[in-house]
């Protein structure tokens, strides 16, 4: 009943647009733009026309647009046609009239398909990225599509000429080879990975029938007819492997089991010949789909061993992607009827609920509907970061290049006029290339062939940090973060656009019925709900004598439902850290947590039935729990137990009868013509009653029908209806249908008018952060957390803070600390983005939830409270018994009620009934007997006939059932919209149910614009072009486009209006895809992807279906949820719940993004820094390519020497604390603006590493190689001084000034690699052989300049100028290009406000807390376990002295008695707080 549930009426803004007045608006700000959502059916379905759109204006760009593109449309088909050439990817031709399978069971060929005239494809399948033959090719192009690798193959082929090289023949084409070959080896283990699991699948094994010989003989039938019957020999059923599986082999298939293939049902052992299957891998739909044959098959086909004898055909449509559309024809004993998707079932269902099922194979292998919606060809993701590392590599080789000409250049220069004059020099030129050469190979490791390899080292790094932090682990499925991949760490900090899965990804596949409105009261239906004590932020304590941020104790995150950890707050009052609350059972909505929920509870209702029996309140809330238990179409099982297990194609129904056993309505049996009912009238302690229902006939539920009907005999023989549906199908058929229409438009039209309010202040303060943001600094471009800052100002006199302002709050924290005006301010600032906007204070001027507003704070104060002793007169006022007799009261309150159900994310039913007279029922069940025996338009027919009975309805009640989200989805999705991510929830479920879940999970707000395109309606692109100018006009305050998968397609077909669509897509905060196809999913993720300039995208989901998507989504992420791991296995990082994406993102990816980022301009930097050395030391020598470092020296300086600093750094480098990214989320948009590494960072680090360059050459060659007094101006000292000097250079900046967070693994790599260095020395002094004329190494550290003073004064004049020119730099950058890392790094040196950032974050991080991870929680439990030993030891000292007092009292006789009454009154007045007073006083003392 999923289908049915919720109202398609009651979304935000929805209202009629006729025609071309889609653009209308209304008298508030509110722009509707959505198509019109009737109250009646459609009477047929329209499809968009291929011509040009409706906007002419816009079609007329786009044709002009075409033309100038045209070529580079031509040469990318001409590419997609290499492609697939390439990739052995054939486009097969269509067939002329659909494939031809006939039943027969004795055939033992293959089928052969018209298409190719070859046999059908296996039903092998591959997910595999590569195979045998082209992983080799793919992954040489993968590899060398990095600049870097390909420049150094160039390199090496250089090196590899003889005489050109001066640093050997291998020494690069060596390593790069290695380098190389490990990443390719990686890529194909991970492929082999999918090739096993391929294997399993294709290994697994199905019930095939084996050929049959033909025993059928002729029999006579009593009509004289004759017909064959077959023989008495059983079927014979094989075990098959799944990949010899062929089409038209005939499969079993069992309960629970899921198809081998794509079948067409012939037989089901499940009543009525119905089959039930899953088809959660296809389209992540949870409710079961209902498939049975069609009617000629099902009268041909009785039993299994009919299918030998049955002469039936089939022609089936050629292989495609719609998963909710079949088309095909069967001929049985030549009469012909058509085939739908009811009748198919696919490959990946399960079947449930069914004994066992057999079918034909239609579509076997990657025809299957399935692997037509998979992603064939995966695209090799690679980093966006990489993209720009080549620009920088081709800059540097361009560099290098010019340095190595200007250098040549020179040396010509210099040879006409010095070299020439030289007579050791005489015939010793080199030509121009040679020495052209050589420079190049010089000044070749400007880019370092350790780039990617330390690269690599860093990632693995990361990704051993993503496994290892606990929270991001599962306690309950036992499940860590598993990356898969570290090729793309950092674009977990970059993301832009989110696109998930609804079912098992957002929501937890458990519906709860939760609500329900019955004789105009409303009531709240907790009993799956626990009472728990909710646990604080217990990992800080407050001190009594501050009590700073006291507004922040309750914080917008505290507002969890009942059986979820709490977020965490901080009270002055407790500063023990044990902060508790105890917690009702009272439920909060995640759709407006913040709305109070005054309903009374169901056992309350059940109570006041109980006591006033006989009252028109009791009467039709008995009627309405009758209702709920007969009402359905749901199988009870009794187990051996005795419990009651249900069998039901939708959660929905499943929730209903559970709801109605709850309240004392068990459905304990049910057959094809009765249901049995264990009814507790006087409570669950008195005795039962049994009570059987006559099933008389039951009116199914379908999508177009949205309701379902069953009629039943009651026991005393009287005939009742019950239709359950959607609000807006069953008021059409109640009674007072006019009267209902008429209140529901006037609760709308409230509703409307406070989201209108809603939206407008939304809209002002929207358009107040913009003109804050606008008014700071004079910068046209700014990012969100300089925004912050702005609005830090709110209420001063100051409008906005300038840059100045923004240093003082580092000048004020290192005098004294802020003060605490700005602690407030910055509470203030996270309060106003934690709580969005609601109007609490709008309430409508009518009755609300409950029936009496003075009964109603009264008993919402005690729902935690015990019920025993609830007097009579307090019953009396739960139920106003006057609106329960007035209907049209009831009527009122109770679409009241439906309107405040569905704004909290609830789905929604409309229960009605009606007694009917025996004259009339059999009258009509005459045409539905008719109707349903029609071999001609049956569905119409039953759905006609329904529809005369399905009227007059008397309106029993509604209900509200929750689809329970996953812990911690709306805050997860309010801090990803917060880090300006958009977040798309792509479903296969119907549009009524994602809107639904849209409310519960905030993706939809109360007063969001939801533009719904529907392809039914027409006008798609003029409601298309209207939300775009009413979004762009700044009159939406919050908009949301749904779309079906129907629509889209037809959306895709025409060229104009796909760009507009997704013009539009752009534009809107979030996009709800309901009823999509996986491809269409991975569609609309390819399409952002590559019109988005600039945006990197994510997938996320839990099933087979979002495979695809994943795939091909920047960044995959899959959830180990109950859909399985086939999500999980091929995604690049899994998860166990949606919510740790939080911290996925917004900590991990933001720190990895920031690591990586550094650790690439760090490297250009040192490499910079060091041969910009040798450049300039080409002028001393003639520009003769003479090195100023010996070659070993060279060769080590990247592995041994300065390696560690810039894989440290982009290993455990936090610019900022987790709690303080988790609290503020705006900062995230780093990556997405590319902030940490862009062109315009590196040419700033390029002109520090040239500047210092020079620093550290001419102090050396000017401060000790001129100097007059050296002792040892070669060569070699001049290179170890500069060697030396770069060396502590490089080590200083990575881990002392650009490394915020400091830590001991710092001073190691300072230790390590400024020690390896000396130590290299050392070995050098004393090993290296003395025979070398241009390097005199030997015993020079140790003997000359080893011991010059000026050497190491030098040295330390080096340091000392490059530590002030760093320092001032910073300073000069901090003071007027102030970032957002330097404004929070400066507030959380203020322990509060670090700690108002803990409490916004404690709910990602309070595991990690829980682990003992915080030393000042550490310190707390030890000091609380002194407290609780003290508490022992006092407890074990009285009870010794009342055990020798009771002794006393023995060995005293009557004098004893007096003694023990004694030490009780002595006991009674210890006071236990006292006692714990002493307790801690002893601590303090010690």
């Amino acid at each position: 009943m999923d289908e049915g549930a919720g109202s398609s009426r009651r979304q935000p803004h929805w209202t009629d647009q006729p025609g071309d007045d889609s653009a209308r608006k209304t008298d508030d700000t509110i722009v509707t733009v959505s198509p019109a959502i009737a109250y009646a059916e459609p009477t047929g379905k329209t499809k968009l026309g291929k011509g040009p759109i409706a906007l002419q204006n816009y079609d007329t760009w786009l044709q002009t647009t075409e033309k100038r593109w045209g070529l580079k449309k031509r040469l990318a088909i001409y590419m997609e046609r290499t492609t697939k050439f390439i990739l052995r990817i054939k486009d097969t031709p269509p067939s002329k009239d659909g494939r031809h399978i006939e039943l027969d069971t004795s055939r033992t060929g293959k089928l052969i398909d018209e298409r190719t005239n070859q046999p059908y494809v296996t039903n092998w399948i591959r997910s595999t990225r590569y195979s045998a033959w082209n992983f080799l090719p793919r992954q040489l192009f993968a590899q060398f599509s990095k600049l870097a690798n390909f420049y150094f193959l160039c390199v090496a082929i250089l090196q590899m000429i003889p005489g050109l090289s001066t640093t050997g023949s291998y020494t690069t084409i060596a390593p790069l080879l290695f380098f190389v070959t490990l990443s390719i080896a990686k890529e194909g283990y991970d492929d082999l990975r999918r090739y096993r699991l391929d294997k399993a699948e294709n290994n697994r094994e199905a019930h095939v029938l084996e050929p049959q010989i033909d025993h059928a003989v002729p029999q006579s039938s009593l009509d004289g007819e004759v017909s064959t019957s077959a023989s008495v020999a059983p079927l014979t059923w094989a075990l098959k492997k799944w990949q010899h599986i062929h089409v038209g082999d005939v499969v079993k298939l069992k309960r629970d089991e899921a198809a081998p293939a794509d079948l067409l049902l012939l037989h089901s052992t499940g009543e009525n010949g119905v089959a039930f299957v899953e088809t959660m891998a296809l389209d992540g739909e949870t409710n079961l789909k209902s498939k049975q044959t069609t009617a000629s098959l099902n009268k041909a086909i009785e039993n299994e061993e009919d299918i030998t004898v049955c002469d039936a055909k089939v022609v089936a449509e050629d292989p495609n992607q719609d998963l909710y559309n079949f088309e095909g024809r069967i001929t049985v004993n030549g009469k012909t009827a058509p085939l739908t998707v009811n009748e198919v079932i696919f490959r990946g269902s399960i079947l449930r609920n069914t004994p066992g099922a057999v079918g034909m194979v239609t579509y076997s292998g990657e025809e299957c509907r399935i692997r037509m919606n998979a992603n064939k060809n995966p695209r090799i993701k690679a980093p966006a970061l990489q993209a720009l590392v080549n620009k920088i590599v081709i800059v540097i080789v361009i560099f290098v290049l010019v340095l190595a000409l200007f250098n040549t250049v020179a040396y010509q220069i210099w040879s006409n006029r010095t070299e020439d004059d030289l007579w050791y020099l005489e015939n010793q030129s080199v030509p121009f290339f040679p020495i052209l050469t050589s420079f190049i190979i010089m000044f070749n490791t400007m880019i370092p062939l350790s780039l990617y390899v330390s690269l690599e080292i860093v990632k693995l790094a990361q990704m051993w940090f993503l496994f290892g932090d606990i929270d991001m682990y599962d306690p309950a499925s036992n499940t860590p973060c598993e990356p898969r991949t570290s090729t793309i760490n950092e674009e977990l900090g970059q993301i832009s656009y989110i696109f998930s899965d609804k079912t098992g990804t957002l929501t937890d596949n458990s519906m709860k019925f939760r609500k329900v409105s019955v004789a105009g009261a409303a009531w709240l239906h907790d009993a799956d709900l626990e009472t728990t004590q909710k646990k604080r932020l217990i990992h800080k304590k407050r001190s009594k004598g501050k009590k700073p941020l006291r507004k922040s104790v309750r914080s917008a995150n505290e507002v969890q439902t009942p059986v979820e950890p709490s977020t965490p707050a901080l009270d002055n009052e407790k500063p023990e850290g044990e902060d508790t609350e105890v917690s009702g059972s009272k439920w909060q909505s995640s759709a407006r947590p913040r709305k109070n929920q005054p309903e009374l509870r169901t056992v309350d209702m059940l109570r006041y039935i109980q006591r006033k029996p006989f009252t028109p309140f009791s009467k039709k809330a008995r009627l309405f729990l009758l209702a709920l238990a007969l009402c359905h179409t749901v199988l009870p099982e009794v187990q051996e137990s005795e419990t009651t297990k249900f069998m039901a194609s939708s959660p929905d129904e499943l929730a209903l009868v559970q709801a109605a056993q709850d309240m004392g309505f068990l459905v304990i049996k049910r057959d094809v013509h009765t249901i049995t009912l264990k009814i507790s009238p006087h409570g669950s302690d008195a005795e039962p009653i049994m009570e059987t229902y006559e099933i008389l006939d039951v009116i199914e539920f379908t999508s177009k029908r949205k309701r379902m009907s069953i009629i039943v005999r009651f026991p005393d023989g009287r005939i009742s209806i019950f239709c359950k549906g959607a609000d807006s199908i069953i008021m059409q058929r109640l009674k007072l249908a006019t009267l209902a229409n008429k209140k529901m438009v006037d609760i709308e039209s409230r509703a409307n008018k406070r989201k209108s309010m809603e939206a407008q202040h939304a809209i002002a303060r929207k358009s107040e952060q913009m003109e804050r943001k606008s008014s700071v600094g004079g910068r046209r471009s700014m990012t969100l957390s300089q925004a912050a800052r702005a609005s830090i100002t709110l209420g001063r006199k100051s409008a906005s803070i300038n840059r100045a302002s923004l240093g003082g709050i580092g000048r004020s924290s290192s005098i004294g600390g802020p003060s605490q005006q700005r602690r407030d301010e910055v509470d203030q600032w996270l309060r106003e983005r934690e709580n969005d906007f609601d109007i609490e204070s709008i309430e409508e001027n009518t009755p609300l939830q409950t029936p009496r507003q003075s009964g109603l704070n009264r008993f919402s104060m005690a729902l935690s409270e015990a019920r025993s002793s609830m007097q009579m007169e307090d019953m009396e006022e739960m139920v106003d018994e006057g609106v329960a007799a007035d209907e049209s009261a009831v009527i009122e309150r109770c679409f009241q009620h439906i309107n405040d159900f569905a704004t909290e994310g609830l789905r929604t039913l409309l229960y009605g009934n009606r007694f009917l007279d025996e004259d009339e029922y059999l009258a009509w069940k005459k045409g539905y007997l008719d109707a349903t025996t029609s071999l001609v338009d049956r569905a119409r027919l039953i759905e006609e006939s329904g529809d005369l009975i399905e009227q007059d309805l008397e309106l029993t009640g509604a209900t509200a059932i929750e689809d329970k989200l996953q812990q911690g989805v709306p805050e997860a999705i309010d801090k990803l919209r917060r880090a300006n991510i958009k977040m798309w929830m792509l479903t296969g479920d119907k549009r009524e149910t994602a809107i639904n879940i849209g409310h519960s999970c905030r993706l939809i707000k109360d007063y969001s614009t939801v533009t719904v395109l529907d392809h039914e309606n027409g006008d798609v692109d003029q409601s298309i072009g209207a939300a775009i100018l009413a979004i762009s006009g700044g009159h939406v305050a919050h908009s949301v486009v749904v779309v079906d998968g129907q629509t889209l397609a037809q959306i895709t077909e025409i060229e104009a209006l796909e760009f507009l669509f997704y013009d539009l897509t752009v534009l809107v905060d979030s996009v709800i895809c309901c009823r999509a196809s996986p491809s269409q999913k991975a569609s609309l993720v390819k399409n952002i992807r590559k019109r988005v300039k600039k945006s990197i995208t994510l997938a996320i989901g839990d099933g087979a279906n979002d495979i695809a998507m994943i795939q091909e989504a920047h960044v995959g992420i899959g959830i180990t949820g109950k859909e399985g791991l086939q999500a999980a296995r091929t995604s690049d990082y899994s998860i166990a719940q949606f919510r740790f994406l939080t911290k996925l993102l917004l900590v991990h990816g933001r720190w990895n993004y920031i690591r990586t980022c550094k650790y690439i301009v760090g490297t250009f930097w040192k490499e910079m820094l060091f041969y910009l050395t040798q450049a300039l030391y080409q002028r001393s020598v003639g520009y003769t390519g003479t090195s100023l470092h010996e070659s070993a020296s060279l060769a080590t300086f990247n592995t041994l020497f300065t390696s560690l600093p810039v894989i440290f750094m982009g290993v455990f480098e936090k610019d900022l604390a987790a709690s303080t990214l988790l609290a503020v989320p705006e900062l995230y948009t780093k990556g997405q603006r590319n902030g940490g590494f862009n062109f315009y960072i590196y040419l700033g680090w390029m002109f520090m590493a040239s500047s210092e360059a020079m620093i550290v050459y001419y102090c050396m060659f000017g401060l000790y190689g001129e100097a007059p007094f050296t002792a040892d101006n070669s060569i070699f000292p001049l290179g170890s001084l500069a060697f030396t000097a770069c060396v502590i250079l490089i080590n200083a900046k990575m881990q002392i000034f650009e490394m915020h967070s400091k830590s001991i693994m710092a001073l190691t790599s300072l230790v390590l690699s400024i020690g390896a260095w000396f130590l290299w020395n050392l070995l050098l002094s004393t090993l290296y052989a003395p025979t070398n004329k241009i390097y005199y190494i030997r015993s020079a550290f140790l003997r000359t300049f080893g011991r010059s003073l000026t050497w190491w004064a030098t040295l330390l004049l080096v340091i000392t100028s490059f530590c002030v020119f760093e320092t001032a730099i910073a300073a000069l950058r901090a003071t007027f290009w102030t970032t957002d890392e330097d404004t929070f790094q400066q507030l959380e040196k203020d322990a509060l406000v670090k700690r108002r950032f803990e409490e916004a974050s404690a709910g990602e991080l309070q595991a990690g807390w829980d682990r003992g991870s915080n030393k000042e929680r550490d310190q707390e439990e030890r000091v609380r376990g002194v407290v609780e030993g003290l508490r022992r030891r006092e407890e074990e000292r009285r009870e010794r002295e009342v055990g020798e007092m009771l002794r006393n009292r023995d060995e005293g006789g009557d004098e004893g008695g007096v003694g023990k009454k004694q030490v009780e009154r002595e006991v009674e007045r210890e006071d236990l707080e006292s006692m714990f007073s002493r307790g801690f006083g002893r601590v303090r003392e010690e």
